[in-house]
Parts: C-alpha cells; sequence; structure tokens
C-alpha cells in the first residue's frame, strides 16, 4: 500500500511542505487519523491535543503563506513523553499521583520545539515516574509493540517509540536514565539518540535521577534525529547542569562516510544472555561498516560488569530524593481518611505510588541511610568515575564504540513483571552511557526469526554527536531497512 503521509520522514515532509506539496494541516490530519486507527490497541497516549495540534497547523500554513521561511521542525507532528511538563496541559509521569496535574511551565525542550513550530499530537504512556524496562509500570496501563501487540515496546520511552513506529507521530521526546530512549528504539524498531549529559536541558523534565536523566529523540531516520537534536540543544540557565557550548549543524557531515573512521567493537557485550539473532545482526553490521571503508578492532570496558549494580544504586538514590516532594500537601494527588499530616502522607504514597516506584525508593533510602551510605552509594560512585575512565581509554584509540543495544528483542507482556532482576538486565548495554555521561544512538539493523526489530548502539566521546550521526547515518543507508509493523496491515 501507499504510505501515508504519517509514515514518512520529518525530512522528507519538511520538504514537501516547504516546496508548497502539501500543507501542515494535512501532515497533521494524516497523524490524528493514525492515532484514531491504531492507538486504541497500542495505547501509546495517555494524552492526546488534537484541537491544540490542527490549530497549531494552521497557524504554521497561515504564516508560510507570507513567504517567510520556517524551521525544518515547523508543521511536524510530534508527541512527547508524559514527564516533560507541557503548560496547562496534563501531565502524569505515567503515574496516579499526578493524575490530574496541569503545569503552569513549560519543559525547555518542548518549549523550544514549539517555538521553532513543532505540532504536539500529545502525552504518551510511561513506566511510572520512567522507572522502568517494559511500559508495564505505568498506572495507566502497558503500551504494546507495534510489531506485536502480545509483547512489550520496552521502556520507559515505550509510548514514545512504539508511537513513532507506528506512525502515530513523525517523532517524539524520550528520556534516557539508564536506556530510557535506546532501548524501547531498538525493540520498535526506531532510532532512539541519548544526547551528551547536560547538553539539552532538564528544566521542566520531572526528575527521576538527576545526574543521569537526559531527554532524547524517538524517529524513523538518523537525519531527523540530528535535525530535533539541532533544535532542542544548547545552555538554559534555569538548569544548572546544562553544558555552555555552542550547538553546531548536526547535519554538517552527515554524508560524509565511515571511510577511516575507527569503529571499537565492544567485547563484552557479545557474551551470555545476548540472543544469537541479535549478536548476529549487530556482528554483520559491523563487517558492512568495514566494507564501507571503516577500521575495526575490539574494544574493552573492564569495569562494564559492574555498571548494572552501581546504576541500581545510584538511580534509586537520587530517586529517593527527588520524589520526597509527592506528600500530598503542595500538589498532585491526597488521600482520604489521613487522622493526621503523617498518616495523610504514609496513605498518599501508599496509594499514589506503583510497585516499582515503591521498590526504587526503598531501595535509595537504604543506600542513604546512616551507616549505608560509603557502602554502597560511595562505591557506586566510584565504580562510576572507573566506567567514565574505561570510556576515556577506548576513545583514545576507536571515534565510536559498537554494542548490541539490547540482548533480546521484545518479550512478551508479563514475562518479566515478576523477576526485577531479570527485567533490569535488559539495560545492561545501554546504562554505561548515562553513567559516563556520553552520547549514545540505537539504529535498526535488523529483524530476528520473529520479525522483530533488532537495535544497533554506536556510542561516542563526550559531545561527539556529530560523529556518532555520521557513523549511524552510513550504516542506516547501507542497510536500506523498510520497517513496517504489522500492526499497520490494512491501515
Amino acid at each position: 500500500m501507499t504510505d501515508a503521509l504519517c509514515d514518512l520522514t520529518g525530512g522528507e515532509l519538511a520538504t514537501k511542505i516547504a516546496g508548497g506539496e502539501i500543507s501542515a494541516t494535512e501532515v497533521v490530519e494524516s497523524s490524528l487519523e493514525r492515532i484514531e486507527a491504531v492507538d486504541d490497541e497500542i495505547h501509546a497516549f495517555l494524552t492526546r491535543t488534537p484541537e491544540v495540534a490542527l490549530e497549531r497547523a494552521a497557524e504554521l500554513d497561515a504564516h508560510r503563506g507570507t513567504g517567510a521561511p520556517q524551521h525544518a521542525v515547523a508543521g511536524i507532528p510530534l508527541a512527547l513523553k508524559d514527564v516533560l511538563a507541557t503548560m496547562g496541559i496534563r501531565t502524569t509521569c505515567g503515574s496516579l499521583i499526578l493524575e490530574n496535574y496541569l503545569p503552569p511551565y513549560e519543559s525547555t525542550a518542548w518549549a523550544r520545539l514549539s517555538g521553532h513550530g513543532g505540532v504536539l499530537a500529545g502525552k504518551t504512556n510511561c513506566d511510572e515516574f520512567a522507572m522502568g524496562s517494559s511500559n508495564e509500570n505505568s498506572a495507566y496501563g502497558p503500551v504494546r509493540n507495534p510489531w506485536d501487540l502480545e509483547r512489550v515496546p520496552g521502556g520507559s520511552s515505550g509510548g514514545s517509540a512504539a508511537a513513532v513506529a507506528a506512525g502515530e507521530v513523525v517523532w517524539a521526546l524520550g528520556t534516557d536514565t539508564g536506556g530510557s530512549v535506546r532501548q524501547p528504539a531498538s525493540l520498535c524498531g526506531v532510532v532512539g539518540l541519548k544526547p551528551t549529559y547536560g547538553l539539552v536541558s532538564r528544566y521542566g523534565l520531572i526528575a527521576f535521577a538527576s545526574s543521569l536523566d537526559t531527554v532524547g529523540t524517538l524517529t524513523r531516520s538518523v537525519r531527523d534525529a540530528a535535525v530535533m537534536l539541532g533544535a532542542i540543544a544548547g545552555k538554559d540557565h534555569r538548569d544548572a547542569t546544562s553544558l555552555d557550548e555552542d550547538v553546531p549543524d548536526y547535519l554538517a557531515g552527515l554524508e560524509g562516510g565511515v571511510d577511516g573512521l575507527r569503529v571499537g567493537v565492544v567485547a563484552e557485550a557479545f557474551g551470555e544472555g545476548v540472543e544469537p539473532a541479535v549478536r548476529d545482526s549487530v556482528r554483520a553490521s559491523v563487517d558492512r561498516l568495514a566494507d564501507l571503508g571503516a577500521s575495526v578492532g575490539e574494544a574493552t570496558l573492564p569495569h562494564a560488569e559492574y555498571t548494572l549494580s552501581a546504576y541500581y544504586l545510584i538511580a534509586p538514590s537520587e530517586a529517593s530524593s527527588n520524589l520526597a516532594r509527592y506528600d500530598g500537601v503542595r500538589y498532585g494527588f491526597r488521600a482520604e481518611g489521613g487522622t493526621d499530616s503523617i498518616d495523610m502522607m504514609f496513605r498518599t504514597r501508599g496509594e499514589g505510588f506503583g510497585p516499582e516506584v515503591k521498590r526504587r525508593i526503598m531501595l535509595g533510602t537504604y543506600a542513604l541511610s546512616a551507616g549505608y551510605y560509603d557502602a554502597y552509594y560511595g562505591q557506586a560512585q566510584k565504580v562510576r568515575t572507573l566506567i567514565i575512565r574505561d570510556y576515556e581509554k577506548a576513545f583514545a584509540d576507536f571515534d565510536v564504540l559498537v554494542s548490541p543495544t539490547s540482548p533480546t528483542t521484545a518479550f512478551r507482556l508479563g514475562e518479566k513483571v515478576d523477576d526485577p532482576m531479570a527485567m533490569y538486565l535488559n539495560d545492561i548495554f545501554t546504562i554505561p552511557a548515562n553513567l559516563a555521561g556520553v552520547p549514545a544512538i540505537s539504529v535498526p539493523c535488523g529483524l530476528d526469526d520473529a520479525s522483530l526489530p533488532i537495535g544497533l548502539q554506536l556510542t561516542a566521546p563526550v559531545l561527539g554527536e556529530q560523529v556518532l550521526f555520521r557513523a549511524a547515518h552510513a550504516l542506516e543507508r547501507d542497510l536500506g531497512l523498510v520497517l513496517r509493523p504489522p500492526v499497520l496491515a490494512g491501515v
């Protein structure tokens, strides 16, 4: 069948809009029709904003009629993970405790996209407070993978990944604390970018783990990821961790290829637990890079085996601090029947938070408690330093590193919900980049025997997004994959 407008990339749509072939309104209508057609099955959205989207598209069309130039994101329908604040539009974090929260301010990432003409189609479902690897922890029900509705889309940005994969929107923002953009990108067959920590402002991102949280992009092409990053990156004085760096033109050099590029294959990423189809597909893609002229060798991250343990001390510790603000007093849900303020807070947090959030709060509170801080949180931070040094040594020899994004393809709904450790292992290859603050991208590199997508992860040094895009684009172009999930059959 012929693809609808919403199935094209943002770059393709921007060219057609600029050339007068189509209008922003037509693009947005295509996206809204797709949402109506498939989202009752996928459940990618928690809040839909069709009136807002159509009104904005009409404004952009009228403005374009004056002959004034517009940004490449103008008129392109997008979605935001529901942890990014949108003024006057419900922002739940996938939690009952914020079920009816209407932020009085905008997140910087969305404000910048909006300022460039981005069109908001809605807010996407996610694991509660971005804590999860399968999108089964949402208080509002799970998201289903467009490739197989009985499987997970990955998490915690599963709604954003599924929405892009199914053509409900052209691109989306997610957040990545330990792989929450890249892992669902891998499982849904889209491109997922985690930028350098601090490159994109965290202002208006409702915090999970402040030293790890990163706003990232989900798109259907590497070029679109570069365009989106250029639109949202840059210094923001409202975020103390925002980097004071000039934003380069990420499209410059995109077509440069990989001839002479030094590619390191992470030795630790092909061991036990990696499905054969994942291993073989990633290895075959590395061979393609070599055929394109890249110099390929073996890289090592000697302390990678400790990253999972370090992450699940650092992230819950920061979460226990960040989530202390949800007390039923200032905003959000308040439980009924409390006998005093302490009882009210106890009931509010007990009823408002789900099991995974409670688990991580307890882990973090314990790790930070008197007598245990040095043994747990302090030691985890030392491991983090070792991981940073591992990357520095690896990048002295290689320009980019390659690994699988996830050790497996999408697993079945309910398969791992009762085994937290099995669930946590899904992020084993993505977590190191978060601990080190380096940029990483997941690109589709094939399908397994069940026709489920496989993702390959490329990692670059701090602020190395340009070389990351160049390598990812070269691989994407060489593979030439055309991915259309089965949920779209007959749509």
